[in-house]
């Protein structure tokens, strides 16, 4: 059996640029880790200034979808309401007629709600009053029958400059508690928007239908409710549900700043 050869030890090879520091001054040193730093900042930032740009050119993007989208939502409803029109002009069934015609005027009354959100866009604040009575008078229209006296909506209000940030959500959830409570409660549905003692405001929206059971849970219920509870978080405000006047039917209030 052979000995074994001893290897010898073989240092690793020099690092120029680091023995070109150690040749140079203290100052010098410092100038040149200084300016290394320097570029390398300069690389993070630029390459987080591309990541910028690529970002609000994909929101820019989704905006431009999102808007295209509604655009063409709102003129598909133009049309169907302008079909059931003209069909309900040609019907020789004054029933029909009558029938077509009001379905007519509930497609027209779902673009200008759905028109009315559409239209704050590009606002910076929104008279929260006047827009809440147009949006409850719209859905009024749309769900109830004409001058039926046992079913509408009340609104009281107080005047309140929102931001539209805040407006929107807010009509959204509106517009979700409102048709919930004309398809599901029974006589009028009161609408109240209130400045409150210690700040903010806050958005109740009640009716005359069965209260709500015991037990129960906002995050048990459907999509409805989830979407509600979507929008109220994204205004950072403070949902929940308790009986309405005289301890009778359901009352849904949101609280904001």
């Amino acid at each position: 059996m052979s000995p074994t050869t001893a290897v010898p030890d073989v240092a690793p090879p020099p690092n120029r640029a680091h023995e070109h520091l150690e040749r140079l001054g203290s100052g010098e040193r410092e100038r040149i880790e200084y300016r290394l730093i320097e570029g390398r900042l300069q690389a993070a930032l630029a390459r987080e200034d591309v990541l910028l740009r690529q970002r609000a050119e994909m929101i820019a993007e989704h905006e431009l979808v999102g808007r295209e989208a509604d655009h063409r939502i709102l003129n598909d409803l133009q049309m169907i309401s302008s079909l059931l029109s003209l069909q309900s002009r040609r019907s020789g069934n004054a029933e029909a007629a009558a029938q077509l015609a009001g379905a007519a005027n509930r497609v027209a009354t779902i673009k200008r709600v759905h028109q009315r959100l559409h239209d704050l866009d590009g606002l910076r604040t929104v008279a929260f009053r006047q827009y809440l009575e147009d949006v409850c008078h719209d859905i009024s229209e749309m769900m109830f029958l004409e001058n039926d006296a046992e079913r509408g909506i009340d609104v009281e209000a107080c005047d309140a400059e929102l931001p539209t940030v805040t407006a929107i959500p807010l009509g959204f959830v509106v517009n979700e508690l409102l048709t919930n409570a004309a398809k599901y409660g029974a006589g009028r549905i009161a609408v109240r928007l209130a400045a409150c003692a210690e700040g903010g405001y806050a958005l109740s929206i009640a009716n005359d239908g069965p209260p709500v059971p015991v037990g129960f849970d906002l995050a048990s219920k459907g999509l409805g409710m989830r979407i509600v509870k979507s929008f109220v978080e994204k205004i950072h405000g403070a949902l929940r549900v308790d009986l309405g006047d005289n301890a009778h039917g359901p009352l849904f209030e949101v609280r904001f700043s």
